[in-house]
């Protein structure tokens, strides 16, 4: 089997969330959604489940983060610095934020960031092939 990973986030507003990573996209398995929760695929082997907050108590009593704060970031890898632009658009025109932080261009490397309708935080970044094909020193 492949490996995969799927990042559970809780969301006030199914619909609005679906229709946001939609924006930025992400495609829907609807063999994973009902109306609490929502599959969104990024590629074969990284999936958003976008999970109501009433679905989110059955898996655990634990606080919600406050608003503002930020507890990781997330990093979608796109295949050039317009898409990151472009991504950063839909966010902001989709109910979340663009530019949460300043954009971030190191010649090589081009990164936005970006949050959704309830602030989880996306890092748009594109980077140049060929620094990820040198090893590391």
């Amino acid at each position: 089997m492949t490996k995969k990973i799927f990042v559970s986030l809780p969301v006030k507003d199914l619909k609005a969330s679906i229709a946001f990573y939609k924006a930025l996209g992400f495609e829907q398995n609807l063999q994973f959604s009902d109306d609490s929760a929502a599959c969104m695929v990024w590629s074969e082997a990284i999936n958003v489940m976008v999970i109501t907050h009433a679905k989110w108590r059955t898996f655990t009593q634990l606080p919600f983060p406050p608003a503002g704060t930020a507890g990781l970031m997330l990093s979608l890898a796109l295949d050039s610095r317009d898409a990151v632009d472009a991504m950063n658009r839909a966010a902001a025109a989709h109910g979340g934020q663009a530019d949460v932080n300043p954009a971030d261009d190191m010649g090589f490397m081009y990164t936005r960031d970006l949050a959704d309708p309830d602030g989880h935080m996306w890092a748009a970044l594109w980077m140049q092939p060929v620094a990820t094909e040198q090893p590391a020193q």
